[in-house]
C-alpha cells in the first residue's frame, strides 16, 4: 500500500554519460513542476523516468527529500488518476520481484512479501542505464495526488532512497518559480560551480541529529519578521526526546509549516508591520487588501522573513512568502497580498516547504553533513 503523506527506476536523461558516483562530475536531471499558475502554490516538482526494457515505460515521480522509498503505481487495485498508463511490470524483460528477506528491503522497513521490484533501464542516446534499482509498486494508493505524478522518488537518508542506491554523497536542486513553466535542474553529484547564476552569498548550516534513516533536520534558532524577532528560542524548533517536533527541509511539502503558537505570532508580526489593511474572507489565509490606486503590487513594502539557522541566516525572498492574489476576498472588490505560510497545528514540527525554496540552489552534502544554500537564477542553470 502506498499512502500519500500530508507533509508530503529507471533511466534518467543526463547531460553526461557518467554514472553518478563514478566521478566527481555532476549529472543533471531535468525536473518539471506538476502544475503551474499563480494560485497553484501547492504543487510539486516531478522527475520523469523511463522504467523497464526493452521499451521504457514513462513515470513522473515527485522529488521528495522527506521520504526514502522510490515507488510508482504498478497494476494498482486502488489507483489515483495519472496522465499515462500505470507501469506494467510484466512488459519488462528485466523486472523481478524481491522477497522481504532481501537485505535492502529489510533495511528499508518494508513488511510486505514481494516488497519491491528490481529492474534495469536501457542504454540509448542521451540515456544512462541504472541496473538493479529497487523500487516499490503501489497497489493500494490513497491520498491527494494532484500534480500529475505517478509516484514518489525518495531522496531521504534511508538505504532505498535514490541517492543511496546511486551511491552519491552530494546532490542539489534549484526550483524555478510557480509561474515559470521551464524545467528545474537536479544535480546528482557536485556541480562545477556553485557561483553560477548566484544572486547572493553562499551559506551553509549543519544537519541536526535526527532519527536513523529519516529526513534532513536543521537547527532553527529563531525567526525574524521585519523588525520583530519572534519570542521563541531554539528549543521550540528542536526535535524532542519522544521524536516529536523538530525542523526539517522537505522538497515534497509545498508550504512551510510552523507550530501553531509560532504561526500565530508570525501573523501578528505581519499585521502590525504591513502598510495595508487585512482583507476579509481571504479563504483562511492572512491577506492584505491592495488599493485600486496601487499601480504595482510588487512595490508595496513588506516585512522581511528571516530564518535563523545554525551558522546562517536564510533571508527568504519576498516572492517566496508574499503572493499577489487576484480577487482576494472572492467578491471582485480587488486584489491582495497573501502570506503563504501554514500552521502545523498541534504537531509542533516545522517543515520548510518547496514554495519557500524557489530560486534557491540547495545542496545536500552528505559527507560533510551540511546543507549549502544560495539564492540563484534557477531557470538559467
Amino acid at each position: 500500500m502506498a499512502a500519500r503523506s500530508t507533509a508530503r527506476a529507471a533511466s534518467l536523461r543526463y547531460s553526461s554519460s557518467a554514472r553518478p558516483g563514478a566521478s566527481s562530475e555532476a549529472v543533471t536531471v531535468p525536473m518539471a513542476r506538476g502544475s503551474t499558475g499563480r494560485e497553484d502554490y501547492g504543487s510539486e516538482y516531478l522527475i520523469h523516468f523511463g522504467i523497464g526494457t526493452p521499451r521504457p515505460q514513462p513515470v513522473a515521480l515527485e522529488l521528495d527529500t522527506g521520504s526514502d522509498l522510490i515507488w510508482m503505481q504498478c497494476a494498482c487495485i486502488v489507483c489515483f488518476d495519472q496522465s499515462f498508463p500505470v507501469v506494467d511490470t510484466s512488459a519488462s524483460a528485466t523486472v523481478r520481484g524481491l522477497s522481504c528477506t532481501d537485505p535492502l528491503c529489510g533495511s528499508g522497513g518494508l513488511p510486505l512479501s514481494g516488497c519491491a521490484a528490481d529492474d534495469n533501464a536501457p542504454n540509448s542516446t542521451g540515456v544512462t542505464a541504472l541496473p538493479s534499482l529497487r523500487f516499490g509498486c503501489g497497489a493500494y494508493n490513497t491520498g491527494d495526488f494532484i500534480s500529475n505524478e505517478s509516484g514518489v522518488a525518495g531522496f531521504g537518508r534511508g538505504p532505498l532512497s535514490l541517492p543511496s542506491q546511486l551511491q552519491i554523497t552530494r546532490f542539489s536542486y534549484c526550483f524555478t518559480t510557480i509561474v515559470d513553466g521551464r524545467t528545474s535542474p537536479v544535480f546528482l553529484g557536485t556541480p562545477d560551480s556553485l557561483e553560477a547564476q548566484a544572486t547572493g552569498p553562499i551559506q551553509s548550516t549543519p544537519f541536526a541529529p535526527s532519527p536513523a534513516g529519516s529526513s534532513y533536520y536543521l537547527s532553527l534558532k529563531g525567526i525574524t519578521v521585519g523588525k520583530t524577532r519572534l519570542p521563541f528560542n531554539a528549543s521550540v524548533f528542536a526535535l524532542k526526546d519522544d521524536g516529536s517536533g523538530g525542523t526539517f527541509i522537505d522538497s515534497g511539502t509545498a508550504i512551510t509549516n510552523f507550530p501553531q503558537a509560532v504561526f500565530q505570532s508570525l501573523q501578528e508580526a505581519f499585521v502590525s508591520q504591513m502598510p495595508l489593511p487585512v482583507a476579509n474572507n481571504s479563504y483562511g489565509r492572512l491577506c492584505f487588501a491592495i488599493s485600486s490606486s496601487t499601480a504595482d503590487p510588487r512595490k508595496v513594502p513588506v516585512p522581511k522573513l528571516i530564518l535563523h539557522l545554525d551558522g546562517a541566516d536564510w533571508d527568504i525572498p519576498r516572492e517566496n512568502y508574499m503572493l499577489h492574489v487576484q480577487d482576494v476576498d472572492g467578491t471582485g472588490a480587488g486584489d491582495g497580498l497573501c502570506v503563504v505560510i501554514d500552521s502545523s497545528g498541534d504537531d509542533d514540527f516545522t517543515i520548510i516547504g518547496n514554495f519557500q525554496q524557489q530560486n534557491t540552489h540547495i545542496v545536500y552534502d552528505l559527507n560533510a553533513n551540511k546543507m549549502i544554500f544560495l539564492p540563484a537564477r534557477c531557470n538559467k542553470l
